[in-house]
């Protein structure tokens, strides 16, 4: 049976708290060692850790370390995208301030307040006038078919709004819409 995986394209110290605390809200599995800046372990070593989580869904973060170009954080994201026991039911493209990059269209974005807004948001959750939504680990994303693709600014960060200590609101939303949406499809 596929095991179910939500992806996150962003791993550094903040984010990595921020999710944590995020799939606990949700009760999923995060896998941690996936955390990094840029990413630490391989593509084909991070589905062997999704394959001994305990439960779904698993969480797994991807960082390129603001890289334009296709980093480590992307080569990951690209094994996990085309492994055949995975399920990826969404990604959640976070934004940056990255310069050189194209950009990926994202389905919604939740905004700096935990909203669900139609465009893209900008690093600071701001929401843009346009669907493409730019960061450092998302243009590989435009190379696959993707069910979701979920818009959110700097995990953890936000000016403060998405902090673990504050029960990282933010990406816990992008969590549950994702799998809300992928229960009714």
């Amino acid at each position: 049976m596929k095991r179910k995986v939500i992806l996150i394209t962003d791993g550094d110290i903040n984010a990595q708290k921020a999710v944590e605390r995020a799939v606990q809200n949700i009760g999923g599995r995060c896998i941690s060692r996936s955390a990094g800046n840029p990413t630490p372990i391989s593509g084909p070593e991070i589905a062997e850790l999704i394959q001994e989580a305990l439960h779904d869904p698993v969480v797994v973060m991807v960082d390129d370390i603001g890289n334009p170009g296709q980093g480590r954080g992307e080569r990951a994201l690209a094994h996990l995208l085309t492994n055949p026991d995975i399920e990826v039911l969404g990604v959640i493209a976070v934004a940056s301030n990255t310069e050189g990059v194209n950009g990926v269209e994202v389905d919604f974005s939740i905004d700096y307040t935990g909203k669900i807004v139609e465009n893209a948001v900008d690093k600071n959750g701001h929401e843009t006038n346009t669907k493409i939504l730019y960061g450092d680990t998302v243009d590989i994303l435009n190379s696959f078919s993707i069910p979701l693709i979920v818009g959110i600014g700097d995990i953890g960060k936000i000016s403060g709004l998405d902090k673990h200590t504050r029960g990282a609101p933010i990406i816990t939303k992008a969590l549950e819409e994702i799998l809300k949406r992928s229960e009714s499809n």
